[in-house]
């Protein structure tokens, strides 16, 4: 899926799912996804890195507006928030990537029928 982008406030598209960054909306097949605004802001964060692996360091410096500290998991918390919100709202979508040791990565990819409830459930625990 692709976004549709040209500046810094300007919408963004992956499939069902909408980003409105000025106005602080998530829309999923059209219905508001509510969001806190660090959630807002960690969404937009790995989406603007474009499919990139970003650190928790960064996200964090993104999201927060300062340095992570030592031993501080709020990255870990907030992403896993915003992944049971957008699976809720889209369920037969994957949106952030874990890639343990590295960071996390935002691309959309649909679940198969048959891996899409194996999924859930990891994502549930």
């Amino acid at each position: 899926m692709e976004a549709v982008q040209t500046d810094a406030t300007a919408l963004m598209q992956f499939g069902q799912l909408t980003i409105h960054p000025r106005d602080g909306l998530v829309l999923a097949a059209g219905r508001a996804v509510p969001m806190s605004v660090r959630e807002f802001e960690l969404l937009v964060a790995l989406v603007r890195s474009e499919g990139q692996i970003v650190s928790r360091e960064r996200l964090y410096e993104l999201a927060w507006g300062r340095q992570l500290r030592q031993g501080d998991r709020s990255v870990d918390v907030y992403v896993r928030k915003l992944r049971v919100k957008l699976e809720t709202a889209l369920p037969a979508y994957a949106f952030i990537h874990t890639h343990v040791g590295f960071g996390y990565r935002f691309s959309p990819e649909a679940l198969a029928p048959s891996s899409h409830t194996l999924h859930k459930s990891a994502t549930e625990k």
